[in-house]
């Protein structure tokens, strides 16, 4: 009988040998680290070495690595079967989780009701803002989708052209992006178009909305806005308190829906389950992912009932979609989060890193700003204060350096200069100190010190 050939026993060398020959360098690892077993906040490579884990797969494991309830819950689905096709049979992870999803929907205290909802899964977060343009646009009878600029929805034809940075996402692929989307300014308080506090910035760019809708498109041809309420990729840039409130009024005016984007800031990274709740808004659609999995691939589109019925049996689908196991776990993650309180320990680890981050802007001239919510916390590098001048290659040592002394951190922003924490929120205290230290002496080694 053949026997299994695995990575099993080889060394770091020998593997990132096997990515240089057999994986295309379009797919591009951000480390050179090679992982060989995980637990909770920290990976393990081939050769013993442990390092603490600020990246989490890139926010797809709030709970951690091999959180016990998750693997159990895996263990046990995949002794029942492991795939069976959500458009062949009805399975119970699939039809709980869809149940769970309308539990704990997002809604405003300043509505009276809230109305039913409904979800369809896919395989990942860009799959799932795909499958919410296309409902959105049966949905309302409209072509049109706007999006923000310096967002980021995800890899696939839809969600590349809702992606609202060219480089690296959609400059290579320019003549195939989809048609009607267009793009306004998403508020960026470090980086401000015109002068003012918080609400003249929400002025402003619900004005800059609204004039898009008065001169570029007609209302009546728009189907939704999406928009992160948080933008992940694009430096955890958080916009003031009232402005997604003030994009879902202009978008009920006019009958357009309200997309949230939640695939990085869902499942309480932010401090509450979704990160809309943080502006009281409800939306008319809700993609989620990342997390949504506990680190198994899953997608999903939750949203009011009706919008999600106007599509005909077989206009939605996907053969691997809410896979069993993926959706097995998806409802312990749930599960854990409301069980150990993890939406107070979000809120307590962001308390930690945004008072640490400032007592390092304090220390070091390269830290324009420190900014996040939650545990969704990020601090912008520059050159020169005043200019605020981008210095992405500073970003780029200090990662370096960051992680030869064991911390595994991940880049982001426009301008390549941000750099962002995703730890899990089951990370401990002692983790959480000792990562931040490493940070600090990282940035202290290429900057000569003081910044």
């Amino acid at each position: 009988m053949a026997t299994l050939t695995t990575t099993r026993g080889l060394t770091s060398e020998e593997v990132l040998a096997l990515r240089d020959r057999y994986v295309p360098k379009g797919l591009h690892a951000a480390t050179p680290v090679v992982v060989d077993t995980a637990d909770g906040s920290v990976v393990t490579d081939p050769e013993g070495r442990e390092y603490i884990d600020f990246v989490s797969g890139i926010g797809a494991l709030n709970l951690g690595h091999q959180h016990p309830d998750l693997v159990a819950a895996a263990r046990a689905q995949l002794e029942r079967y492991t795939h069976v096709a959500a458009q062949v049979v009805t399975y119970e992870p699939y039809v709980r989780l869809a149940q769970a999803l309308d539990r704990i929907y997002p809604s405003s205290p300043v509505s009276a009701l809230r109305p039913p909802t409904k979800s369809v899964f896919f395989n990942s977060g860009a799959e799932a803002v795909e499958n919410a343009l296309k409902i959105a646009r049966v949905a309302t009878g409209r072509e049109w989708i706007i999006a923000f600029q310096n967002s980021f929805h995800g890899r696939t034809n839809a969600a590349m052209t809702a992606t609202g940075k060219t480089k690296n996402s959609r400059f290579p692929f320019m003549r195939s992006t989809s048609p009607n989307v267009a793009h306004v300014p998403y508020p960026y308080p470090y980086r401000p178009l015109a002068d003012g506090g918080p609400e003249a910035l929400v002025e402003l760019h619900a004005r800059l909305l609204e004039q898009v809708l008065d001169t570029n498109l007609a209302p009546e041809h728009v189907a939704a806005v999406i928009v992160e309420p948080v933008q992940g990729e694009g430096g955890f840039i958080v916009p003031p308190a009232p402005f997604l409130a003030r994009v879902a009024d202009i978008c009920r005016r006019h009958g357009i829906l309200f997309v949230a984007d939640e695939v990085q800031t869902g499942f309480g990274r932010t401090g509450r389950m979704f990160a809309v709740e943080h502006s009281r808004v409800t939306p008319d659609l809700l993609v989620t992912s990342k997390s949504l999995g506990g680190g198994f691939p899953l997608g999903a589109v939750t949203g009011r009932a009706e919008l999600l019925d106007a599509l005909k049996p077989g206009e939605l689908g996907a053969t691997f979609g809410g896979h069993p196991v993926a959706c097995a776990t998806a409802l312990a993650t749930i599960e854990v989060i409301e069980r150990d309180g993890l939406l107070a320990r979000a809120t307590a680890i962001g308390e930690t890193l945004r008072r640490l981050f400032t007592a390092m802007a304090e220390r070091h001239e390269c830290i324009g700003e420190v900014r996040g919510i939650g545990a969704m916390y990020a601090i912008e590098l520059v050159s020169d204060r005043l200019a605020k001048t981008p210095a992405p290659k500073l970003v780029d040592a200090v990662i370096a350096t960051a992680r030869e002394r064991s911390l595994l951190l991940l880049r982001a922003g426009l301008y390549g200069n941000v750099i962002r924490t995703l730890v899990p929120l089951v990370i401990t205290d002692e983790q959480l100190a000792r990562g931040l230290d490493i940070l600090d002496e990282a940035i202290a080694a290429n900057t000569g010190g003081g910044g």
